[in-house]
């Protein structure tokens, strides 16, 4: 038996404390597994290059706890390690022999992954550690290594009399969870589940007599081929389907997929789903799953998707992804970039392909794909300059329109041609019903926009469509909205509008600010019409969604009245001067109306109200 100490300076644990300040002490499982994973790779890796020329044999790895012991085993049948590489790779800890394997073997080793380093995150959880491993290489004995967790070592003859490496975990008192058969079977689901090498758990348990029993069957909980590795043309629908639920068991079907893979300027295999979003943004948020060789690293996808990205589900795997750094880092770094860019046109061409050759699916869609695009116009400029290729607009009638042929439409019934393109919309087609069918009794269409995204996405798209003004619907009577050459004003002398002014202020409510008109709107329009500027909708709308910020300060609501002398009820006040008075109950009950149709007519008030209709109706 020989003693020592580990090889740890203030130059070579530098790299090794940046690899495992993990926050989660449950990433040494990943480590510890994912360093079997890689000796076995490498052992293939010997065999492509014809420097092992042996049989593999049973290349599962192996782990099994013993609660009783309190203890964790990896067991693997990779390469293993001769004495002096034990020296050189585990005792000197920054001089791990990953870098020149890896360029040794580069033709060959496309597989192996970032954390070679791994193996020192298990005394994160142990007090001691024990590795017993015999290498691949003929005419080397076994050794076998034990430390506990101090820079000093024992070595000696190991037991092993087959190729690999086991390594056993003596867990911290205070930490026996992670000798718990189901919380190990927990963490290797989460962590292991795609690696490309079999891991084999026990065996596979049954009910049986009241109880779990284990049957013969192997338990192997890895798939090492998962279906973002495999090739598309060998895939069917029900294949990512399957996988989509294998991933997220309780997710409705998902609209569609995008199937990613990439071998230049950077390695990127994948598949994204796009989910049926509506308006849960934030529910959804966090279900890319990003691998690193088939090895589960985070679904904290941020810095590494655009952010609108992030509303998809899914899987990513890249090695040209630094996963052990900073976020600042992951931000500024060129690969990350490039691979974020490609994402997004791959998203941005899925998306075009079918709206060009699947349109009557891609309607079908839209109402769940909508808040996604949206978002992605708002946050990412090169998405939304694709986007209006594809992007649609929903009208009133539940008909759907590409941008420049809804703007081609609307061009020929605006008559005006010297004014900006007005777009009419609504955000709600129920509370806005009456001003929606006024519209469109007047021969114009009406858009739905109708998500949280709305009051800005309007914004954004006068900015991108030339010459355009979005209005909603009930922002002023209708003739207002569309300019006209023609439009009549009602006669009405000056000290009577006074008057009509003076009493109106009386009668509606002082919480808000109210300017009062009189239009010809027709007979068998309302009475009274309540609107509010579109600049007024809007900043309020967006204070709303502003985290709490009020753009307009204290300012008091404000709001247009229009009075529609043509209507036979308001013409028979107008034209008797003694009705224009705060007790006049057929004045007080149109008003009352318009209150109400804009769900503005509230305690006191809306009783007075149904009294009075009750009145007016004996």
């Amino acid at each position: 038996m020989s003693k020592g100490k580990i090889g740890v300076t203030t130059e070579n644990i530098f790299p090794v404390i940046k690899k495992f300040l993990y926050s989660d002490h449950e990433i040494f499982l990943r480590e510890i597994v994912a360093n079997a994973v890689d000796a076995t790779q490498k052992l293939k890796a010997l065999a492509s290059s014809g420097d092992f020329k042996g049989e593999y044999g049973d290349l599962t790895i192996d782990i099994s706890v013993d609660p009783v012991a309190n203890t964790l085993t990896i067991k693997d049948h990779g390469i293993g390690m001769t004495e002096d590489e034990v020296k050189k790779d585990i005792n000197q800890i920054a001089f791990s022999s990953a870098g020149e394997f890896l360029e040794k073997y580069k033709d060959q080793t496309n597989l192996i992954g970032h954390f070679g380093l791994g193996f020192y995150s298990t005394f994160m959880v142990s007090k001691k550690v024990e590795i017993d491993t015999l290498s691949w290489q003929p005419d080397f004995e076994a050794v076998k290594w034990e430390c506990d967790g101090t820079p000093e070592y024992k070595m000696s003859k190991g037991t092993r009399t087959e190729r690999g490496t086991t390594v056993t975990l003596y867990l911290d008192d205070d930490l026996k969870e992670f000798s718990d058969k189901n919380r190990i079977s927990g963490l290797l689901g989460k962590y292991c589940r795609f690696m490309p090498v079999p891991i084999r758990f026990g065996k596979v348990q049954e009910w049986k007599d009241n109880k779990m029993v284990d049957t013969d069957k192997d338990n192997i909980i890895n798939n090492v081929n998962p279906l973002w590795m495999r090739k598309p043309t060998e895939l069917k629908d029900d294949d990512y389907l399957n996988f989509y639920h294998d991933l997220f068991p309780a997710a409705e079907d998902p609209l569609f997929w995008i199937h990613l893979n990439v071998d230049y300027p950077f390695h990127l295999t994948g598949i994204l789903y796009f989910p049926k979003i509506k308006d849960r943004v934030d529910i959804l948020r966090n279900k890319i799953q990003l691998y690193c060789n088939q090895m589960y690293v985070t679904d904290q996808v941020e810095n590494i998707v655009p952010e609108f990205l992030t509303l998809l589900h899914g899987v990513i795997d890249s090695p040209d992804i630094p996963l052990n750094v900073s976020r600042s880092y992951l931000q500024g770094d060129q690969n990350v970039k490039k691979i974020s860019t490609y994402i997004t046109k791959k998203v941005a061409d899925r998306l075009e392909d079918i709206a060009n050759n699947q349109k009557d699916e891609y309607e079908k869609k839209w109402d769940n794909l909508k808040i996604f695009i949206e978002y992605g116009m708002l946050t990412d400029e090169k998405f939304c300059e694709r986007a209006m290729k594809f992007a649609l607009f929903k009208n009133s009638e539940g008909k759907y329109f590409k941008y420049d042929d809804y703007r081609k439409a609307i061009e020929a019934a605006q008559t005006n041609k010297d004014k900006k393109v007005v777009y009419l919309y609504c955000s709600d087609a129920v509370e806005q019903y009456q001003q929606v069918e006024t519209a469109k009794d007047k021969g114009y269409d009406v858009l739905v926009f109708d998500t949280q995204l709305d009051a800005h996405f309007v914004n954004l798209l006068e900015t991108k469509i030339a010459d355009s003004s979005f209005i909603r619907v009930d922002s002023d009577v209708i003739d207002k909205l569309i300019a006209k050459d023609d439009i009549a004003k009602p006669e009405m002398d000056e000290e009577k509008k006074k008057t009509l002014n003076a009493v109106m202020q009386t009668i509606l409510p002082k919480d808000a600010k109210f300017t009062v008109d009189v239009e010809n709107l027709g007979e068998k329009s309302a009475p009274i019409v309540l609107t509010q500027s579109e600049f007024m909708r809007r900043y309020r709308d967006m204070s709303s969604l502003g985290g709490g910020m009020n753009f307009m300060g204290d300012m008091p609501a404000s709001y247009n009245i229009v009075i529609n002398a043509e209507n036979p009820v308001m013409a028979a006040v107008l034209g008797d001067e003694a009705k224009i008075a705060p007790d006049n109950k057929q004045l007080c009950q149109c008003i009352d109306l318009a209150l109400l149709a804009n769900n503005m007519l509230k305690g006191k008030a809306l009783a007075d109200f149904i009294k009075r209709s009750e009145e007016l109706m004996k």
